[in-house]
């Protein structure tokens, strides 16, 4: 589990001070643009009040409750199955990736009652308008992560009853 624990906490770490640094350490409230490395990296403030990609924004008030118990669910879930079972390392890692991701963008969400989105990327002449920040990509990458990685508990169940041991 400390491989868990270790990525989650840096994770949640390194999202909430990079939101700090841009956001409120840069003044991207106020900048609204900073053209980082053009056309490629832009910081662009925005507040995501909404799902991705600010899906359901104008209900603001019942997602954002609605959005902070279903990471937490989800989060609280994803724990208990990796105590629960035996899950190689890396799937342990995107575990953590997963949760420390979920857990920086609900602090956002009781702090500030958005999720504060920074990151810009273009390239190749495509304008994409939408912002993230590292929580995004941390979710993004332990639920890959946990997809190509995770071992199904219930064949590790089936392989031990047909092996002749009892199941826990």
């Amino acid at each position: 589990m400390r491989a868990f624990w270790v990525t989650a906490v840096l994770v949640f770490v390194i999202d909430q001070v990079t939101k700090l640094a841009v956001v409120f350490g840069l003044n991207l409230i106020e900048r609204g643009v900073i053209e980082v490395w053009h056309p490629f990296l832009t910081f662009r403030m925005a507040w995501n009040r909404g799902i991705n990609f600010g899906l359901f924004a104008s209900h603001q008030s019942e997602v954002r409750w609605l959005l902070i118990a279903v990471a937490l669910a989800v989060s609280a879930w994803v724990l208990r199955w990796m105590m629960r079972s035996e899950q190689p390392t890396l799937a342990r890692i995107s575990a953590g990736f997963l949760v420390g991701g979920a857990i920086g963008n609900v602090v956002d969400r009781i702090a500030y009652g958005a999720v504060a989105d920074f990151l810009n990327m273009s390239c190749c002449g495509i304008e994409n308008p939408y912002a993230f920040n590292v929580a995004d990509i941390a979710i993004f990458v332990g639920a890959v992560g946990l997809v190509l990685f995770a071992r199904d508990a219930g064949k590790d169940d089936k392989a031990r009853t047909s092996a002749g041991r009892k199941t826990p």
